[in-house]
Formats: structure tokens, C-alpha cells, sequence
């Protein structure tokens, strides 16, 4: 008899776990299979359900509030002990895979604010796990554009955490959104913060595993944040296709564990497949960029949207301090800007400070008429289109919209992002582009001052590079792009090596290969 045949004889009054009355609310059962028939195939190593669930088991039998069933397959005794409650329940031998089910609270729906509507059987169903920051949702939003193109029947939903960007962006875009319990990961790895990390992980991979069994997914797509982990972790439990967007040169943590269980791994620079373990599962595809980056609008018609009258030979600068802000580059043109306009009645700023130094930066920066002041920037393809040059933080999303709106920039990497992605973000610009970088420590007035001056109206060879600009590369290189920043006619061909490197088309591919992949299942079923 084969093990799932065996699995249906046991019952759920056989395994029953009497708990006290203080936990009328949580009761707890272990049953069979032949009640988690949305498992069609055997679970995923024990080791992994081990190391996150059994260390862990108490708390979680106390704290977690969802309706759904986390797998284990063991050997060994299995001890669940509440020292809170003083109660114990012993198991021997389970040789078996069976299931702990964690029967639904009354306050399980405050973690979720939008319930997933009920799935139509032959939809194509697909879930994008995104959040954080915009360098997360943005080509997520994209992909689930294109895929909406290509199956208006398509019913999608994202997964974001509450209270976050995504939970106010992704229904502004038009999609059904639902939250998890968030889960960080604090720097550095071992530290006081990261000792609950496992039971918020676990916690969070219930509330996913529950919103999947609702709206059963043909297919799950994770490109990054928070809630992109635990949410692919849960797809792979119930054994949903899963497919990874990784924005940036080089991988994090979460992508690299997530790319042994995904179908593919989709890329944005070709120097990345080097970084994953199985180079056969990845395409190189680009970072999908905004639908409306890819429109064209005239530089005149985009600067009419932030300034009423711009002269023809006017420069606009755009400052992006990233969606959640950037301090050191707010600080820094806080101290500039005022003598810049000053001194060149013809240049402009267009400055997002970043939500949550908009505040501060409103009440020290005075009106100009040739400054904009914004929080966030939702009509970004305009920016792009009416600037002359970008100073910007290096983040995987806005170095792609860079390219492909093929703009000079000046990249000042964060030095808080994990894995130092911005920085081998910077340097893989400065190597195809030519753009400008500048770290974080050398920053301030003068050096942005100077090399906003020098990408902007300086002659060719008239003056050298700041000794405070990073050396993203060897010397020769540096001093390669310091000629290409020097006047107009070489800064266009800076703009034009950036529109070459730029993949306008991925989120099509990336759509096509998602299409490609759920129709191959379908046949073989």
C-alpha cells in the first residue's frame, strides 16, 4: 500500500491534543492527509519544516490566528510544551506525513484588510508578492500590467504587508490587495532584534498559506521586499509554481534560498547569473520599468507639468531621494541649491525628498519658482522626461528607468541596503552608462555642487574631476568617464550607451515566459 493510501486510514480523533480552558479559542489537531487534499505531491525536506516549526511550537500554538496547515514529516518525538499554561502532549514515532491544522481566530481579519474575492475555476490566477520600497512594487505592478494585456480575464492579486507603500499603491494601480504579518531581517544577522525572526517567519508563512489554499494561484511571483520570503515559502509547501524577479546585480539572501525552489529566475543584468546556483532556471530579461516610461512625451510638454514658463536652453535637474527618502542627499542639496539657482537663472530642480522627509525639508527649503518640492512623484515619466540629469540613490529600479529613459545621472549609493547592492549597482552603471558616482562619505555640498556643474556646463577637458568622486573602476576608466561627462555632445552619447544597455521589453518577456510556464503545466496535468 502506498504511503498517501496508508495516510487516509488514520482519523483526527486519534491524534486529538487536549488543551486547557484558558485555550478554548485555539484548539489543535493533528489529521490526515485525506483532509488536505490540495497537496498533490509530497512535501518539501524535513529539515526545513524542522527547523522552523519545532523549536518554535509552543509559542506558535499560543500566538498564531490562522485557518490553515503546515506539513511536517518526522521521525522523532515530537514535544510541544507550553510553559505558560503547563500543559504537555507527547508523540511518538510519527513515521507518516501528517498535518497540524490551527483552527481560525475571531481576530484573524484584522491582519488582512482586503479579503482575496473568490477565484473563477478557469481564470488564469496569478499572485505577485511585492513590497517595501518602489524598486519592489514597481516592476511588479509592470508585470502584472503586461499580463492583464495579454489575458484580460486575468485575476491577480498582490500580497504586501499592512500599513506599507504597497497597501496604498497597489489599489491605486487597480489590484486586489491582501496583507501578511510582516518579517524583517535586521543588520547584522546575529544580533538581539533577529532572535524572534523564526516564529515571525513562520507566522507569516501560515497567513500566506492560508491566502493562497482561498485564492489557489496557478502561479506565484516574488520580486522582493518583506513579504516576498515567506509568501513564495508558503507557494512551495502547497506546491504552487513559483517564479523570482532579483532587480539588482547581485542577489540577496532571500532570492538566492528562494531560487532553489523556483521555476525561474528572472535577472536584470547578465553578470547576475553568475550568482545563482542554478544557472539553467535563469533569463536575463531587464528590470520591468513603469508602462509610462516607455510613452513618449516631448522634453517642452513634461516641463510644462512642474514649471509655467521654461526657457528652451533651461537644465532641469531631477532629485530623487528614493520613495522612502534619502537624509544625506536631501542635507546635501539643502545646502547647495539656494546658490546654484542663484547663480544659473536657468536651471531648474524637480526634488522628491521621500515621504518621510518632506516635513522637514519643506520647512527649511524657501519658494523659488524654479523649484518643485515633492514628497513622492506620481507622474515620473514626465520628471524623467524634462530633465537634463538625475541625482538619485542606486537602486535596481531607478537605475533601469535610467536607462531606459537614457538620461545622465549621478548615483550616490546607499550604504544601509544589505548585500552592498546599491554600490554593485552603481559601478555596473558607471560601466555601461558612464554615470557618475558618488559615495555617501564623500558627499556633501560642494561635491554634489561640483559635479552637477560639471556634467551640466562644463567644457570639455577644462577642469578635472573632484578627488572626492569614487573610483568605481581602474583609473583609465574613471578618467573615461570624466570625458564623457565633460560637454553636450558626449553626454548625449552618454545617453545613448544608456539606452542601449536598457531592456524596454521585460516585463513582455517576463509576462510571455509566466504565460509559457502555467500553459506547460496545465498540458502535462
Amino acid at each position: 500500500m502506498s504511503k498517501s493510501a496508508c495516510l487516509q486510514n488514520y482519523s483526527v480523533s486519534h491524534f486529538h491534543i487536549p488543551l486547557l480552558k484558558k485555550q478554548e479559542n485555539h484548539s489543535c489537531t493533528l489529521a490526515s492527509l485525506s483532509n488536505g487534499h490540495y497537496l498533490s505531491s509530497p512535501p518539501p525536506p524535513t529539515c526545513l519544516y524542522t527547523i522552523l516549526l519545532l523549536p518554535f511550537s509552543p509559542l506558535l500554538l499560543h500566538q498564531t490566528q490562522a485557518s490553515t496547515s503546515i506539513f511536517l514529516s518526522t521521525d522523532i518525538h515530537v514535544c510541544f510544551l507550553s510553559i505558560g499554561y503547563s500543559y504537555f502532549c507527547f508523540f511518538r514515532s510519527f513515521k507518516n506525513i501528517c498535518c497540524l491544522s490551527i483552527r481560525e481566530s475571531a481576530n484573524d481579519h484584522q491582519i488582512t484588510p482586503q479579503e482575496p474575492s473568490t477565484p473563477t475555476k478557469n481564470n488564469l490566477r496569478v499572485v505577485l508578492a511585492a513590497g517595501g520600497t518602489g524598486g519592489h512594487i514597481i516592476p511588479a505592478v509592470a508585470i502584472a500590467d503586461e499580463l492583464r494585456v495579454s489575458n484580460p480575464n486575468i485575476e491577480i492579486l498582490f500580497i504586501g504587508t499592512p500599513n506599507s507603500m504597497e497597501s496604498t499603491s497597489i489599489p491605486s494601480a487597480g489590484y486586489s490587495f491582501t496583507s501578511i504579518p510582516p518579517v524583517r531581517l535586521f543588520r547584522p544577522l546575529f544580533s538581539l532584534e533577529n532572535l524572534s525572526l523564526p516564529i515571525h517567519l513562520v507566522h507569516s508563512i501560515i497567513h500566506s498559506f492560508k491566502l493562497l489554499k482561498e485564492f489557489d494561484p496557478h502561479i506565484v511571483i516574488g520580486t522582493g521586499g518583506y513579504v516576498s520570503f515567506p509568501t513564495c515559502l508558503a507557494a512551495l509547501f502547497k506546491r504552487t509554481k513559483i517564479v523570482i524577479h532579483e532587480q539588482n546585480s547581485v542577489p540577496g539572501i532571500a532570492n538566492y534560498v528562494l531560487s532553489y525552489f523556483s521555476q525561474l529566475v528572472f535577472l536584470s543584468f547578465n553578470s547576475t547569473i553568475e550568482c545563482f546556483p542554478k544557472k539553467h532556471n535563469c533569463v536575463v530579461t531587464g528590470n520591468p520599468v513603469r508602462v509610462s516610461l516607455r510613452k513618449f512625451v516631448s522634453k517642452a510638454v513634461a516641463r510644462l507639468e512642474f514649471f509655467p514658463v521654461v526657457g528652451e536652453e533651461a537644465k532641469v535637474i531631477l532629485v530623487l531621494g528614493g520613495s522612502l527618502g534619502a537624509n544625506a542627499i536631501n542635507i546635501a542639496l539643502l545646502n547647495v541649491y539656494s546658490q546654484m539657482l542663484l547663480e544659473h537663472k536657468d536651471w531648474y530642480i524637480i526634488w522628491q525628498t521621500g515621504v518621510e522627509s518632506y516635513n522637514e525639508m519643506e520647512s527649511l527649503v524657501r519658494n523659488h519658482s524654479n523649484l518643485v518640492l515633492k514628497p513622492f512623484l506620481h507622474s515620473m515619466d514626465l520628471a524623467y522626461a524634462a530633465a537634463d540629469l538625475i541625482v538619485s540613490r542606486a537602486g535596481a529600479m531607478t537605475c533601469s528607468e535610467i536607462l531606459a529613459t537614457g538620461k545622465s545621472a549621478i548615483l550616490i549609493p546607499s550604504p544601509d541596503v544589505a548585500e552592498g547592492h546599491q554600490f554593485k549597482n552603481a559601478s555596473l552603471m558607471a560601466d555601461v552608462a558612464g554615470t557618475r558616482v558618488i559615495t555617501e562619505d564623500e558627499l556633501d555640498s560642494t561635491t554634489l555642487g561640483t559635479a552637477i556643474e560639471e556634467i551640466l556646463e562644463m567644457a570639455l577637458g577644462e577642469k578635472s574631476l573632484s578627488k572626492k568622486i569614487l573610483k568605481v573602476h581602474e583609473d583609465y576608466k574613471c578618467q573615461k568617464t570624466a570625458e564623457v561627462l565633460g560637454d553636450d555632445a558626449l553626454r548625449a552619447e552618454m545617453s545613448e550607451r544608456a539606452l542601449r544597455a536598457a531592456k524596454p521589453d521585460a516585463s513582455a518577456q517576463i509576462a510571455q515566459h509566466i504565460i509559457s510556464l502555467v500553459e506547460l503545466s496545465t498540458k502535462r496535468k
